[in-house]
């Protein structure tokens, strides 16, 4: 690659070489082997990427699923699946293959995790063995498609109000799954247009005339290919993107399923009519249901991620080759990433990039963990919902920001689809609704701050949380967070004492990690003490709620970051010493640095930056963009992605 340059480098400064398949294994880790194999199947079907726009919706949508049922076969879908039903035992390496898939068409990504995902993991996580040994074995192989079916019309990310409703008919010892009015239609559900044969449909529960909250039932929907008795199906039609996903309608119209059609690891239902479950609080019942499908907003941050990647390395790639505008008397046009504009728009999005790589490294490890060992600590799964939750909005919001800005960058030719970045916009616009609002993600993140993931987390919906807040002292709820106790930190670490942050270096770790979570204990402090006053006020706590939301999520923002920043700090010290450990910290540097000047007004309103020191946060910004310039190709070729995917000839050349 091209990685000419007319900048200067700054006085002093030494340049470290990469070594790129190095940092491709450090980037990797543990799933080498899984990433690899799907690089190598998405350059197997790499042709699906101009397919995409050539072919008709339906014969997309077919090739869609050939290509599905084809990576199947290959083990790289089943990987989070136990041996026993065809699949590889490695909840870690599932999650990583999906991530790396994202490097290909989304659509074939998002097929991949509305089958092996959704609703391979809903039968795999809220099942038991009767409905593993019935499901998983084809399913697993492809041969079984099916359908998550939760998001009603009326019904977004508030999933306990569903409208469909299951009641038993002990007689028949049957189920009987009804569409309460049109609001209760399920909508937007994968593979429910054309190949779903099961759905796994999300209904409220009703024994007896009594209410026993959201369950999850195995429904056939279609039957030799035409939908089942009383279920109806409509095909959402065209979408902004990912048209090759068949999303459709369903309606259940007293539909029967037998009493074992009940996912029932957590609840059952006798024969006779008895409601049974090991966890008394429904709550506490309904969120434990949902916390075994967190994989799926693990699976979708770690996709917005690797999306962004691909849409950096074209722009990158293109900054390196594109000249524009004669810069010296030679009259030789200068390179676009010779430009110190076009090193603050791209660089620092790189840096960022490879910081939420490594948050996700962290999330991933997080969900094997709590996955692969028995039950464990129902804390540590609450902090796995939560960091997950927050993970994903930033890691979907980074991914759209990200492919906007490098369509910007590279100018008419990335307005043209044969470019790619016509297809990355539109289909991964959705990923910041996917899997959750990311807004409504991120307030999740705040009740778990706000609360330490109390035992009674599940229990505490947003008035809940409101009351149990105001029953403490502001001073209990600081303590007792993740903020690590900062000042007593902060005075051991640096110079300066409550000084710290004028004297500390600008390129001190130490001191940018210090600085996030200053800004989170005191926005979490500022939380915490507008919710107790508005309710010592006698104010109804959903209106006090409702006013701090703004600041809600902008703890919770703060929290993430400072996750990310920790993730990125502690894998780059990890690195053993040479080019790449010094490249990484230079990375590490930008993105703090970025973050920080970012977020600059906060800091100085609050006491934590001088205008001097703000003036040279931004010119270390520049400094470390021109210290990464040369250093910008290397980057970005070590995220390993297959010269087939950027299909992008205009921009980086090649067919």
């Amino acid at each position: 690659m091209n990685t000419d340059r007319t900048a200067p480098a700054p006085a002093g400064y030494v340049q470290p070489e990469i070594d790129v398949p190095a940092l491709t294994g450090t980037l990797d880790g543990p799933y080498a082997g899984i990433r690899d194999l799907v690089r190598a199947n998405l350059v197997t079907y790499a042709s699906i990427l101009d397919e995409a726009e050539e072919l008709s919706v339906d014969a997309y949508r077919e090739r869609v699923r050939d290509i599905v049922v084809a990576m199947a076969r290959t083990g790289q879908t089943g990987m989070g699946f136990p041996k026993e039903y065809g699949g590889g035992g490695d909840v870690g390496a599932s999650i990583a293959a999906f991530e790396t898939l994202a490097l290909g068409d989304l659509s074939v990504l998002v097929k991949v995790g509305v089958q092996f995902g959704l609703f391979g993991g809903a039968i795999l996580h809220l099942g038991t063995e009767r409905h593993h040994d019935a499901h998983l074995p084809d399913l697993v192989a492809g041969r079984l498609m099916g359908c998550f079916a939760m998001t009603e019309t009326g019904h977004g990310s508030n999933v306990q109000a569903l409208g469909t409703v299951a009641r038993y008919d002990a007689a028949a010892r049957e189920f009987v799954i009804t569409t309460e009015g049109d609001q209760a239609r399920k909508d937007y559900i994968g593979n429910a247009a054309r190949h779903g044969e099961l759905a796994v449909v999300f209904a409220q529960l009703e024994v007896g005339g009594t209410a026993e909250g959201v369950h999850a039932f195995v429904v056939p929907i279609r039957v030799g290919g035409k939908p089942a008795p009383g279920v109806s199906i409509e095909d959402d039609g065209r979408k902004m993107g990912l048209n090759g996903v068949d999303n459709g309608r369903l309606r259940f119209d007293d539909v029967r399923v037998p009493r074992e059609a009940l996912l029932n690891r957590f609840a059952d239902v006798t024969p006779e009519g008895v409601y049974e479950s090991a966890i008394d609080n429904p709550d506490r019942r309904f969120f434990t249901m949902l916390g075994t499908l967190v994989q799926g907003r693990v699976s979708v941050g770690g996709a917005g991620v690797n999306a962004a990647k691909v849409a950096l390395a074209v722009a990158v790639k293109y900054a390196l080759r594109r000249r524009q505008f004669a810069a010296g008397s030679d009259g030789e046009e200068q390179l676009l990433l010779d430009y110190g504009l076009h090193q603050r728009r791209l660089l620092p999005l790189v840096a960022r990039t490879y910081a939420l790589h490594f948050a996700q490294d962290a999330v991933r490890a997080q969900l094997h963990d709590v996955f692969s060992g028995s039950e464990g600590d129902p804390q540590e799964r609450r902090r796995l919902e939560s960091r997950a939750a927050g993970t994903k909005a930033l890691g979907t919001w980074h991914a759209t920001r990200v492919i906007q800005e490098c369509r910007e960058a590279c100018g008419g030719a990335g307005y043209l689809a044969v470019n790619r970045f016509a297809a990355l916009k539109a289909d991964s616009d959705i990923f910041t609704t996917f899997e959750g609002d990311n807004h409504v993600l991120l307030q999740l993140v705040a009740k778990g701050l706000l609360t330490d993931y109390a035992s009674e987390f599940e229990d505490l919906d947003q008035l809940g949380m409101v009351r149990h807040v105001t029953g403490l002292a502001v001073e209990t709820v600081i303590e007792k967070t993740s903020a690590h106790k900062l000042l007593e930190r902060v005075r051991d670490l640096l110079p300066g004492g409550d000084e710290w942050d004028q004297e500390a270096g600008l390129l001190d770790s130490e001191y940018h990690l210090a600085m996030l979570r200053h800004r989170e204990e005191h926005l979490l402090a500022g939380v915490a003490r507008r919710l107790k006053a508005g309710v010592d006020r006698k104010r109804d706590p959903g209106a006090v709620f409702s006013e701090v939301q703004d600041h809600v999520i902008a703890v919770a923002r703060a929290h993430v970051e400072r996750l990310v920043l920790e993730a990125f700090v502690e894998r780059t010290r990890a690195v053993p010493e040479g080019g790449n450990k010094v490249a990484l910290g230079l990375l590490c540097d930008l993105f703090a640095l970025s973050t920080i000047e970012a977020d600059r007004a906060w800091f100085m309103e609050h006491g934590r930056l001088t205008v001097q020191r703000s003036k040279a946060i931004t010119r270390e910004v520049n400094d470390l963009c021109r210290k990464i310039r040369p250093l910008a190709g290397d980057l970005v070729d070590a995220w390993g992605i297959p010269d087939a995917l950027l299909r992008a000839p205009d921009l980086v050349g090649g067919p």
